[in-house]
């Protein structure tokens, strides 16, 4: 904060020179001794003095919170009862030159799901733009089948595919199936040894353990850990269906039509839930009130198995719809070095998996691209925790403040992660200079055009022109990314809010961006 009283005095002293420079040039007398200039100037100093102690109560003012906000932002912020104290901002020319707006950027604050830039950033610098993850399928290899049958156990080996889903597994197993392979004889050994892992309590975040969103990571997961139910409504009942159905899993739907209130979210008055039973496995129940004005068709995703009883669950129900037989049982082990590879799958290149993580925010992708980063820098540690590391060397090594830097899991899904908004800016003008800039940016969903940001600031000149991150937890919301403001520049923008009221913090993420469009 500057020195209100400098800025005082300084208002004075201009004053007074320039009231001397007047009564000069209206009084065309030879300039003054030094003595006599010292004494008119004591003099109108003097007066000036008495007559701008009026106006220091303002100057006070205008410098008590700091660096000045935008008048939209300012006015948005009063609106929703957050204090600039409760706020970090800062804009920057991606081009070099001073901020053109810098407010509170050194505090550290919770970025919520911004973090997933810095996920994104170590991830291209680290791993490259052709970085790509494998499943494989092998036998060992004295087991060569025969008649159909493989005679002994089947290796599936995870390599931690963030985006391996029931149609590649199944593309999969069909290669399994194109190889004369029906039955397997022994057993199904699964390798998720890629990935070091502390133990996962999907329900620690927010008691939503159902929740897609809270699914850890694994190095042999399907759908990022989740099933999807379809719901199709008729007039007196609502059929609930899981397809395919994974084996282990059950469904109980009792949803009841009722008369009243409009449909808006067909889910607000559902409820979910599981059940354990030895011998018939998980049992998801879901139970509540569907309004009659809900017609259409809906889905719905909850993670009622872990990842290695969903996999397995697919596996099988997928395997038996090919035709395929199992002898044997799922059980985890390590692939033997002189397996022999009978199917692969690869994934989609690493920029197409960050369009999927940060477009829509997906937190297990999050998840797995840290331990990811950790399992390949530091194999055998605890691979989130390298992860962790390897994203703080990254980060340093090009220019970025580390210092505050605190990462849990590299989603944002957390209640301890910290960054400043000056390191979130100096990570986006690095990115904005590096080779992978293209791949970044194309990654961040568009004001008003799609991913998360498809609804915001439609019909305003944000529109289109605004690359952002958001992110939103309980007492947090987070905005970070590009904006081509009308002057052709193209800036960073990064603002965080850390307060109670903070869930009413999104008009003042449209007034940055607009502030920011509109130069």
């Amino acid at each position: 904060m500057k020195d209100p009283f400098r800025t005082y005095r300084k208002y004075v002293y201009i004053a007074a020179r320039q009231t001397i420079g007047t009564q000069q040039r209206h009084n065309p007398e030879p300039p003054p001794t030094a003595p006599v200039f010292a004494n008119t100037l004591k003099r109108i100093t003097s007066r000036l003095v008495r007559r701008l102690a009026l106006l220091l109560p303002l100057i006070l003012i205008g410098h008590a919170h700091g660096e000045e906000l935008p008048a939209a932002l300012d006015a948005s912020l009063a609106r929703a009862g957050i204090p600039r104290a409760a706020v970090a901002v800062l804009v920057q020319d991606v081009a070099g030159g001073p901020a053109l707006l810098d407010h509170r950027s050194t505090e550290a604050m919770n970025p919520a799901s911004v973090m997933k830039l810095v996920t994104a950033f170590a991830a291209l610098d680290q791993l490259g733009p052709a970085f790509s993850w494998s499943t494989r399928v092998s036998s060992a290899a004295s087991a060569k089948p025969q008649g159909g049958t493989l005679p002994g156990d089947l290796f599936v080996t995870g390599g931690g595919d963030p985006r391996l889903s029931r149609e590649r597994l199944w593309l999969l197993l069909r290669d399994l199936r194109a190889q004369g392979i029906r039955r397997i004889a022994g057993d199904v050994i699964t390798d998720r040894s890629f990935f070091r892992l502390p133990p996962h309590d999907p329900g620690a975040f927010d008691r939503r353990p159902l929740r897609p969103y809270n699914v850890g990571p694994d190095a042999l997961s399907v759908d990022y850990g989740a099933v999807s139910v379809r719901f199709r409504p008729s007039a007196d009942s609502v059929n609930a269906t899981i397809d395919p159905l994974p084996t282990g899993l059950s469904l109980n739907s009792n949803i009841r039509r009722v008369g009243n209130g409009d449909c808006g979210d067909p889910t607000a008055q559902l409820n979910a839930t599981t059940s354990i039973s030895p011998g018939s496995g998980t049992r998801l129940h879901i139970e509540g009130k569907l309004p009659l004005a809900c017609t259409d068709n809906f889905d719905w995703n909850f993670a009622p198995l872990p990842p290695d009883q969903l996999f397995e669950g697919l596996f099988r129900s997928l395997w038996r719809e090919l035709g395929g037989e199992l002898d044997g049982h799922f059980r985890n082990g390590q692939t033997p070095p002189d397996a022999h590879l009978l199917a692969e799958s690869r994934s989609a290149s690493l920029p197409e998996v960050l369009r999927d993580m940060n477009k829509w925010s997906n937190n297990v992708i999050a998840r797995t691209l840290l331990a990811t980063l950790g399992a390949t820098a530091e194999p055998g540690e605890d691979s989130p925790t390298a992860g962790a590391r390897r994203v703080a060397r990254s980060l340093a090594a090009n220019g970025i403040d580390t210092d505050q830097l605190v990462i849990e899991n590299g989603a944002g899904l957390s209640r301890t992660e910290r960054i400043t908004a000056r390191s979130l800016g100096q990570l986006l003008v690095a990115a904005w200079q590096s080779r992978t800039m293209p791949e970044l940016i194309a990654s961040l969903p568009i004001a008003g055009i799609d991913g998360t940001a498809s609804k915001r600031l439609v019909g305003s000149p944000a529109q289109g022109s605004a690359h952002v991150k958001t992110g939103t937890l309980d007492g947090v919301r987070s905005l970070a990314g590009y904006v081509l403001a009308r002057n052709g520049h193209r800036y960073a923008v990064v603002l965080l809010i850390n307060h109670p009221n903070a869930s009413a913090g999104r008009d003042s993420q449209d007034a940055i961006l607009e502030w920011v469009a509109n130069r």
